[in-house]
């Protein structure tokens, strides 16, 4: 039998940490749903099919920043955050091709980066390190960072941010 978690009434931080979570049997509901739970009129789930190699079905390619300077030769798909999703947080695919690299910056939100195809290179502060297959990055606020592609294969990433951020400051 599956169980739902909710947040108890009472007003906490927002946790992922269960323990802190009451529970509510399967088909207990009130009018807004399951019981706690808001939903969005526009909000619906959806899956993204994948199509082909690092495509996904009804996801554009876009550019990486809509003014060129300081990077060269990547592409951004947006995942979840452009298709009237709610939530806090925006999941990107970005893909590098080889010799391309991202431009050095700096901004107030996090990421969270993790190499999906390929490797490449990432500065972080004054350290520099090789992202491979499944390796992940934290990147902290106001810490300046880049991701290169030297390698003769795309270095392609998931790239997950806040979904209200502000914009970087370009270093170099």
């Amino acid at each position: 039998m599956l169980n739902y978690f909710i947040m108890p009434k009472k007003k906490s931080p927002i946790s992922c940490d269960w323990s802190a979570l009451g529970r509510i049997r399967r088909g207990e509901k009130t009018e807004q749903g399951l019981k706690g739970i808001k939903t969005h009129a526009k909000n619906k789930s959806r899956l993204y099919k994948r199509r082909g190699k690092f495509r996904w079905q009804g996801i554009k390619i876009e550019k990486y920043k809509q003014s060129r300077g300081g990077w060269a030769d990547i592409a951004r798909q947006t995942l979840i955050g452009n298709h009237r999703e709610t939530s806090k947080f925006h999941v990107r695919y970005f893909e590098i091709a080889p010799k391309g690299h991202s431009s050095f910056e700096a901004h107030k939100h996090e990421h969270v980066v993790i190499c999906v195809r390929g490797k490449g290179k990432v500065t972080v502060g004054r350290k520099s390190h090789t992202m491979n297959f499944m390796d992940t990055l934290y990147i902290a606020p106001h810490t300046p960072h880049q991701l290169r592609n030297p390698f003769k294969n795309p270095f392609g990433f998931l790239c997950i941010v806040n979904a209200k951020r502000d914009k970087p400051i370009i270093l170099a």
